[in-house]
Protein backbone atom coordinates (compact mmCIF):
# COMPACT_ATOMS: atom_id res chain seq x y z
CA UNK A 1 0.00 0.00 0.00
CA UNK A 2 2.82 2.38 0.79
CA UNK A 3 4.07 2.14 -2.80
CA UNK A 4 0.72 3.21 -4.15
CA UNK A 5 0.54 6.15 -1.80
CA UNK A 6 3.96 7.34 -2.92
CA UNK A 7 3.44 6.98 -6.67
CA UNK A 8 2.77 10.18 -8.56
CA UNK A 9 3.04 12.48 -5.56
CA UNK A 10 6.09 14.40 -6.80
CA UNK A 11 4.01 16.67 -8.96
CA UNK A 12 1.23 19.12 -8.32
CA UNK A 13 -2.43 18.54 -9.17
CA UNK A 14 -2.07 21.08 -11.99
CA UNK A 15 0.81 19.07 -13.44
CA UNK A 16 -1.24 15.87 -13.13
CA UNK A 17 -4.00 17.51 -15.17
CA UNK A 18 -1.42 18.66 -17.71
CA UNK A 19 -0.02 15.12 -17.99
CA UNK A 20 -3.52 13.83 -18.73
CA UNK A 21 -4.04 16.55 -21.36
CA UNK A 22 -0.72 15.83 -23.06
CA UNK A 23 -1.26 12.07 -23.06
CA UNK A 24 -4.72 12.64 -24.56
CA UNK A 25 -3.02 14.66 -27.31
CA UNK A 26 -0.86 11.64 -28.08
CA UNK A 27 2.47 12.67 -26.57
CA UNK A 28 4.85 9.97 -25.37
CA UNK A 29 6.09 9.92 -21.77
CA UNK A 30 9.45 11.43 -22.72
CA UNK A 31 7.76 14.30 -24.56
CA UNK A 32 5.43 14.90 -21.63
CA UNK A 33 8.41 14.97 -19.27
CA UNK A 34 10.24 17.53 -21.42
CA UNK A 35 7.11 19.69 -21.60
CA UNK A 36 6.81 19.69 -17.80
CA UNK A 37 10.52 19.90 -17.04
CA UNK A 38 10.60 16.61 -15.16
CA UNK A 39 11.80 13.08 -15.83
CA UNK A 40 10.15 10.33 -17.81
CA UNK A 41 10.27 8.18 -14.66
CA UNK A 42 8.16 10.71 -12.73
CA UNK A 43 5.64 10.88 -15.59
CA UNK A 44 5.43 7.08 -15.77
CA UNK A 45 4.85 6.78 -12.03
CA UNK A 46 2.25 9.53 -12.10
CA UNK A 47 0.42 7.78 -14.94
CA UNK A 48 0.38 4.54 -12.95
CA UNK A 49 -1.18 6.39 -10.03
CA UNK A 50 -3.74 8.04 -12.33
CA UNK A 51 -4.64 4.69 -13.90
CA UNK A 52 -5.09 3.15 -10.44
CA UNK A 53 -7.17 6.07 -9.22
CA UNK A 54 -9.48 6.08 -12.25
CA UNK A 55 -9.63 2.31 -12.69
CA UNK A 56 -8.00 2.47 -16.12
CA UNK A 57 -5.46 0.16 -17.74
CA UNK A 58 -3.58 2.31 -20.25
CA UNK A 59 -3.07 5.65 -21.98
CA UNK A 60 -5.73 4.92 -24.63
CA UNK A 61 -8.35 4.50 -21.91
CA UNK A 62 -7.03 7.66 -20.24
CA UNK A 63 -7.33 9.62 -23.49
CA UNK A 64 -10.90 8.38 -23.99
CA UNK A 65 -11.74 9.25 -20.36
CA UNK A 66 -10.31 12.74 -20.84
CA UNK A 67 -12.23 13.37 -24.06
CA UNK A 68 -15.48 12.23 -22.44
CA UNK A 69 -14.89 14.69 -19.56
CA UNK A 70 -14.21 17.49 -22.04
CA UNK A 71 -17.46 16.81 -23.92
CA UNK A 72 -19.32 16.69 -20.61
CA UNK A 73 -17.93 20.10 -19.62
CA UNK A 74 -19.00 21.62 -22.94
CA UNK A 75 -22.54 20.25 -22.52
CA UNK A 76 -22.73 21.63 -18.97
CA UNK A 77 -21.46 25.03 -20.11
CA UNK A 78 -24.08 25.12 -22.89
CA UNK A 79 -26.80 24.17 -20.43
CA UNK A 80 -25.68 27.01 -18.17
CA UNK A 81 -25.74 29.41 -21.12
CA UNK A 82 -21.97 30.02 -20.97
CA UNK A 83 -21.24 28.70 -24.47
CA UNK A 84 -23.22 29.37 -27.63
Amino acid sequence: MLGRERRGNRISPAQRRRIIELVAQGLKNGDVARELGTTEHVVKNCLRAIYDELGLWNRVELALWYEARQRERVREARADGKVA
